[in-house]
């Protein structure tokens, strides 16, 4: 299998489609996924984690507010991984990430997730390259357990945006106030890191058992529909299926 190469896989939607046309599709696929959430979640015998990662300004949350718009609460989790509390350092790295995974009959949808131990803490040299490579072997045993041990199917995508593209969203997160709150100075000083994250990111794309989806993500438009159709794809192919009482069930008491 040919390595992947981010510098060489472009980070813009293709010419053909049409924007409109996309964006209509992308709300009648969540309309679809919604149902079959509902079925998954009334079976109760699989479940789907998603696992979304990408540079800041990638998009992470705007694509689980619009993939994601027409699921019922009850049955759908998100969480985003944030700096390690001390209580999750004490820990081995995946500890946290164990009991965040879905319940069955669950969509769990990671913003960041447990491949941040192996992208900022190599960036930032927190943790040297051999330990690297062991966390990656743990993190293809962990995800091969929950898909054997759980039915868990895994989605992972990498949300590619162009370094352009994230100098203008973070731009806006001071230019529009009602963007002000998502605006961090550390997202910046990361920008200067970045040749260096896109070596991490290959590493770990390269190097999964579990193959990820690379989604061009400067057209926001695009990532959405994209990412749609992929988590649509393999709901309909886990084929969730509301269940039927048995006639000795159903006789009232």
């Amino acid at each position: 299998m040919a390595k992947i190469k981010l510098s060489e896989i472009s980070t813009n939607a293709p010419k053909h489609l049409n924007k409109n046309q996309c964006e209509l599709e992308t709300i009648d696929m969540a309309i679809q996924i919604g149902q079959l959430q509902h079925k998954l979640y009334a079976e109760r015998k699989q479940s789907l984690l998603v696992v979304l990662q990408g540079m800041d300004a990638s998009g992470k949350d705007g694509t689980i507010k619009t993939v994601f718009a027409d699921c019922n609460p009850t049955g759908i989790d998100t969480y985003g991984f944030k700096k390690p509390t001390s209580e999750e350092i004490a820990h081995d790295f995946l500890w946290r990430v164990h009991k965040r995974t879905p319940e069955t009959g669950n969509i769990m949808v990671f913003n960041r997730s447990h491949y941040e131990d192996i992208l900022i803490q190599r960036v930032h040299q927190w943790i040297d390259f051999d330990k690297v490579e062991k966390r990656m072997k743990a993190i293809n045993a962990f995800e091969e357990l929950l898909e054997f041990d759980n039915n868990t199917k895994i989605l992972k995508f990498y949300m590619h945006i162009s370094l352009d593209r994230q100098e203008q969203k973070l731009q806006e997160r001071i230019d529009d106030p009602l963007k002000n709150w998502k605006h961090k100075a550390e997202d910046w000083e990361e920008r200067k890191y970045w040749n260096q994250y896109m070596e991490a990111y290959e590493y770990a794309l390269n190097h999964s058992e579990i193959p990820w989806h690379i989604v061009p993500s400067d057209k926001r438009w695009y990532r959405n529909y994209h990412i749609s159709k992929i988590v649509l794809k393999a709901l309909e192919d886990m084929h969730p299926e509301m269940p039927i009482l048995k006639h000795d069930e159903s006789q009232s008491v």
